[in-house]
């Protein structure tokens, strides 16, 4: 893995075909937390999600921040009865679920039927396809209209959107933004290490 450094100085690392880590597995470096930020810390090398609701936003200089068509990855493990997400598309605010964007679902157990790879509202899983207390590879895949769900390199959820939205309540669309992380509530405990992006062409 080398390192790349950006027009502002700072040092990401570069993986063989185009991957980049996001995360260091040290600090929160190029990420901000809203809301209530000691809901996340590191530990061992990963982001441990823990306490009330907050989302941590990526803010660092990889892609400026602000992706189109992409592919993203993390390590996740998540603790019994826990719920959380991976957003996409989105964009940093103070307080409240994110209002831009697509939230990936990350949820085994948890009381909300919608299970890990749901698009969270708009084409739900209620399947489990791994177990609580243990590490697996939840990837999402970006392009055009297209929102690609893997779990452990099996894809579990294909959500197209459509050209126009029936609901016009509906303002969740594809269009560009950065990546977060969920922390859903002081009952939840989720782990995320390995983070990583791949930007694809527009």
């Amino acid at each position: 893995m080398g390192c790349l450094l950006t027009a502002s100085g700072i040092l990401y690392s570069q993986a063989p075909g185009g991957w980049v880590s996001l995360f260091d597995g040290k600090t929160l470096t190029g990420w901000k937390a809203a809301e209530n930020p000691a809901t996340f810390s590191v530990e061992d090398g990963a982001i441990m999600v823990a306490g009330p609701r907050a989302h941590l936003f990526y803010e660092g200089p990889v892609g400026n921040h602000s992706f189109k068509n992409f592919e993203w990855k993390a390590q996740v493990k998540t603790m019994p009865g826990s719920n959380s997400g991976m957003f996409i598309h989105t964009a940093y605010q103070e307080t409240g679920w994110p209002a831009q964007g697509y939230e990936i679902q990350v949820n085994q157990t948890h009381t909300d039927w919608r299970k890990t790879g749901s698009v969270y509202s708009m084409q739900d899983v209620k399947e489990t396809f791994v177990k609580d207390d243990e590490w697996y590879t939840e990837a999402i895949t970006v392009q055009g209209k297209q929102v690609t769900v893997k779990i452990n390199d099996k894809v579990i959820n294909t959500y197209t959107e459509p050209d126009s939205l029936a609901n016009s309540t509906i303002k969740r669309r594809l269009s560009r933004g950065t990546v977060a992380l969920q922390g859903h509530d002081p009952k939840s405990k989720v782990l995320y290490k390995d983070i990583m992006i791949r930007i694809l062409p527009d």
